[in-house]
């Protein structure tokens, strides 16, 4: 595996690492919110019993009967007002910034039947979040208190204000900036691997050389010999016909005359450096024909 490969690789796996840390991000209550609802209930339950002249009897642990359940009790009997219940909680979980969808519940001991329960949200409108109250108790008459007795009160949260959305857009960054590394990498790869098969193919064997005309170069056992532009202009010549004698003439006119200058010896240097370029491969040889011209012979 090359090192761009193995670089993309790992960037990629690093990406998607915190893209799931970030989508993994707990919207339980115990997670977000640890302590401060058995916090918010134990008051709750401490005014309860203030209000009842109870300065002394304890409010019991706060039991948390599943994720969004939670159960607050007292170690005596209380009369409750429903207006003061609903008041508190409300009072306190606005405090301390608790999700402001849920359902009460007031369940009496003896029996667990419940003797009175609400539901409460906030509802968001244009002017922004106003909040108010939805009573459905068991005991139609408002203002009537619940007898002294053994009570137990159940409060389900039944709407939690998502994390993972804040951090959406985050998640689709990195996805996107994944995908768009993956997809460039993806296209130079194929870009790199196309031009080099193109320039695999755009090669004409000259024995057991590989020429590239259009690169100057020739390649001879994954051995790269340069040639200049002369070298290579006249090469194309003697290759074009093997065997053949090329006058001086037609290689002086088109290699040097067609560009508007006029040597005399230049033809012979360059000659002789091909046949230096050329002498690793003994099928081939430039051999020169006295008072005609050039032939590059291939046995």
């Amino acid at each position: 595996m090359s090192k761009n490969i193995t670089y993309l690789f790992k960037s990629f796996v690093i990406l998607i690492f915190v893209a799931l840390q970030l989508s993994c991000t707990s919207d339980t209550l115990e997670d977000r919110y640890p302590e401060t609802i058995k916090v918010s209930l134990r008051n709750v339950g401490h005014h309860l019993l203030l209000e009842n002249k109870d300065s002394t009897s304890l409010v019991k642990p706060i039991v948390s009967l599943h994720e969004l359940k939670y159960q607050l009790s007292f170690e005596s009997e209380l009369v409750i007002q429903p207006e003061r219940l609903v008041a508190l909680i409300k009072t306190n979980f606005e405090k301390a910034n608790l999700p402001q969808h849920y359902i009460v519940e007031v369940v009496q001991c003896e029996d667990n039947e419940v003797a009175y329960s609400y539901y409460s949200r906030h509802d968001t409108t244009e002017k922004g979040i106003i909040p108010y109250t939805i009573e459905e108790s068991i005991i139609p008459c408002e203002g009537r208190s619940l007898p002294k007795s053994c009570y137990l009160i159940n409060v389900r949260f039944t709407a939690l204000p998502s994390t993972t959305t804040n951090y959406s857009w985050v998640l689709y960054l990195l996805v996107f900036v994944s995908l768009f590394m993956l997809s460039l990498f993806i296209y130079k790869r194929k870009t790199s691997s196309s031009s080099k098969t193109s320039q695999d193919s755009d090669f004409k064997s000259i024995g057991k050389f590989k020429f590239y005309p259009e690169q100057n170069k020739l390649i001879r056992q994954s051995t790269e010999i340069g040639l200049s532009k002369k070298e290579c202009e006249l090469l194309v010549l003697l290759a074009a016909e093997p065997n053949q004698v090329i006058k001086r003439d037609i290689l002086t006119k088109k290699v040097w005359e067609d560009n508007g200058v006029i040597v005399g010896r230049s033809l012979d240097t360059y000659i002789s450096r091909l046949r230096k370029k050329l002498q690793e491969d003994t099928s081939l040889k430039i051999t020169n024909v006295h008072g005609i011209g050039y032939k590059l012979e291939v046995l």
